[in-house]
């Protein structure tokens, strides 16, 4: 038999492991992603919507509900105009800007991330809680109760949120190149014009996509807000803290309703996101 008769087996058994190996591989992380996530996601669906649509539309328009899910909202949505701006602000200065103690703020970024959010409620009570230095201030000298109260929420959101838009934005100002800021400063036009005319628009697409995120983000958020919001139905329950409420009160349709109303909004927020940053990337020739 020739050496040519004798490699044809080995390399067809090659390729028969090689595409076993593949598909095994597959099997592996599609069964792993059901477990993890397909699975609980039909489940809550299944369960929500078990007496039918209008079931579900019952279930949210109780007024605590109602209620919750406006807050949560809008408490986000506030939160995320304010991420917008100040996350690019962090992102532009860590960039663009040499300083002592630089290296150490970019990695401080990141510690909403790492912590419990129940420590950031902590911390937050702590600081702007009645009893608290700033927060005894404000509500005595001003009359603003930022504790137990929407202003709470939001500064809750806002840390556990805050590297959303920096971490979106850094890379691609990192990267931008300087010949056409350069190009403008030799024409004449001020930093703020050159800001806002070369570098923001090379920004609008790592803002939006950060600020959406954030907001998605934000609608989930549970341990900072129970320490923060204090769980008053009708003032200061958000959406999430209401589900956990439902869910002690075994009244598992109406947890799994807002639940519904509260997935939905974030899924079609990160399909909003994924589909701007496809828009953006160049076509890709075959």
């Amino acid at each position: 038999m020739t050496a040519v008769g004798l490699e044809a087996p080995a390399v067809q058994s090659a390729g028969r492991h090689a595409r076993l190996g593949r598909w095994g591989i597959r099997a592996i992380a599609l069964a792993y992603l059901s477990v993890m996530l397909i699975v609980p996601l039909a489940v809550i669906l299944r369960d929500g919507l078990r007496a039918g649509l209008g079931g579900l539309w019952q279930a949210i328009t109780v007024p605590a509900a109602w209620h919750a899910l406006g807050l949560t909202f809008w408490t986000a949505a506030v939160m995320a105009g304010i991420n917008a701006v100040m996350g690019t602000m962090t992102a532009y200065v860590l960039v663009r800007y040499a300083f002592p103690g630089r290296r150490l703020l970019n990695a401080v970024v990141d510690l909403p991330l790492a912590i419990p959010t129940l420590v950031t409620g902590v911390m937050l009570v702590v600081l702007y809680g009645p009893q608290g230095a700033a927060g005894g201030w404000l509500e005595r000298e001003a009359g603003w109760r930022i504790i137990f109260a929407p202003p709470g929420i939001i500064l809750a959101l806002l840390f556990v949120t805050y590297p959303f838009v920096v971490r979106a934005v850094q890379p691609v100002l990192a990267g931008l190149d300087h010949e056409q800021e350069e190009a403008a400063e030799t024409l004449g036009a001020d930093a703020w014009t050159i800001f806002r005319r070369v570098t923001l628009p090379a920004l609008v697409l790592p803002v939006t996509s950060g600020t959406l995120l954030s907001f998605a983000r934000a609608i989930g958020e549970f341990g900072a807000i129970v320490i923060v919001a204090g769980n008053i139905p009708l003032r200061s329950q958000t959406a999430a803290v209401y589900v956990l409420g439902q869910v002690e009160s075994e009244n598992r349709l109406g947890a799994s309703a807002v639940s519904i109303v509260m997935l939905s909004v974030a899924f079609g927020l990160v399909l909003l996101v994924d589909g701007l940053q496809r828009g953006s990337r160049p076509a890709v020739r075959e």
